[in-house]
């Protein structure tokens, strides 16, 4: 197939998930809107022109997307990985699962879980229905359910999003010139399902690869996903990031994708702490989150309304937290930050 023609494929494939996502979105609001019609009002519809700018932000990630497939920085084929049987699986618990999400947001219920749940021992902050999904992040159906979400909120556009932390792994990882392939050591910090994972597999196929997550039911989704994938299985524990299992200066890169908007300020601080701690000197840390007030202030509506949307209730605050100066504050340096479609990244390396 020839470039211009796997090229047109790709966006061709791209844009129908947009079309997917938008078009369920649109029905589930309207569905929602006719059994709930009180929380119509709370929806903000999103002016023309800022819908036009968001359509830019997703082509210039698609292109670059693209462009580094064709660098090499991973194999052209992650262009069109989709788990298209979970989908067949999974969409329509999606849809039995909404009027229970619906009534949760009816009731402002946040912190709603099955009696089999055990909520002991996890962080007050944790205990939530992030995005008023059912159970948390504990049970199996969350963790089934997840990626899915994620997709179709983002248009298709969350692995183009998560695929942006592998260049600058690749390049922090070439900085370390001593290092074997086989001898690398790459840790991602609440690994969820394990896509991100995935991912780094697929660009640094040698590398010793780590995962930790607080859901005991994500880690399982997470195996299941990664054993799969020919190599060496990734390590994965069931840990709290701020108090990581590890040992100082053991890890030659961490990587952290959409976890610091779900965390209370304390606590953004205690996890780059020990991000710090566990990166070798030289070694490089990547976070990937949702944009923030100060690079994408266009985009102010939309940061305004998600906390309350999609229940983030420490959302509003990470939007305007300084994280280049928590960086900087426990000793990074040489920070980078780079913003593609709906994500902020920070590029931040250890001191040799």
């Amino acid at each position: 197939m020839s470039e211009s023609l796997t090229k047109l494929t790709y966006q061709t494939f791209q844009q129908s998930k947009s079309y997917f996502g938008l078009a369920h979105k649109i029905l589930s609001s309207r569905l929602m809107n006719l059994v709930y019609p009180t929380l119509e009002q709370k929806t903000k519809p999103i002016p023309n022109e800022l819908l036009l700018k968001i359509q830019q932000r997703l082509n210039q990630l698609l292109e670059t997307d693209w462009q580094d497939a064709q660098k090499g920085v991973y194999p052209e084929s992650l262009l069109f990985d989709n788990p298209w049987d979970e989908f067949f699986r999974y969409y329509p618990l999606l849809w039995l699962d909404s009027p229970q999400i619906w009534e949760r947001v009816q009731q402002q219920n946040y912190q709603d879980f099955s009696p089999e749940i055990d909520t002991d021992g996890y962080p007050s902050y944790y205990v939530q229905n992030f995005h008023h999904q059912s159970d948390g992040y504990l049970s199996d159906l969350s963790a089934n359910l997840y990626d899915l979400q994620v997709e179709i909120l983002f248009g298709g556009a969350a692995d183009p999003m998560r695929r942006r932390i592998l260049a600058p792994l690749k390049r922090g990882l070439k900085a370390i010139d001593s290092v074997a392939p086989r001898q690398t050591r790459i840790l991602d910090v609440a690994c969820g399902t394990g896509r991100t994972l995935k991912l780094i597999r697929a660009a640094l196929p040698q590398a010793s690869l780590f995962g930790t997550d607080l859901s005991p039911a994500y880690l399982r989704k997470a195996n299941e996903l990664l054993s799969q994938i020919p190599g060496e299985l990734p390590q994965l524990l069931q840990a709290n990031a701020e108090e990581l299992p590890y040992l100082d200066n053991y890890f030659h890169a961490v990587t952290s994708v959409f976890l610091f908007h779900e965390l209370p300020a304390i606590a953004r601080q205690s996890i780059i702490e020990q991000c710090f701690r566990v990166t070798k000197p030289g070694g490089v840390f990547i976070i990937c989150d949702s944009i923030q007030l100060s690079d994408s202030p266009e985009l102010e509506h939309i940061m305004d309304s998600f906390p309350e949307t999609f229940h983030e209730p420490y959302y509003r605050h990470y939007t305007t937290d300084n994280l280049l100066e928590r960086l900087q504050r426990v000793g990074f340096e040489n920070i980078e930050t780079q913003v593609h479609f709906m994500s902020k990244y920070f590029i931040a390396h250890k001191p040799a």
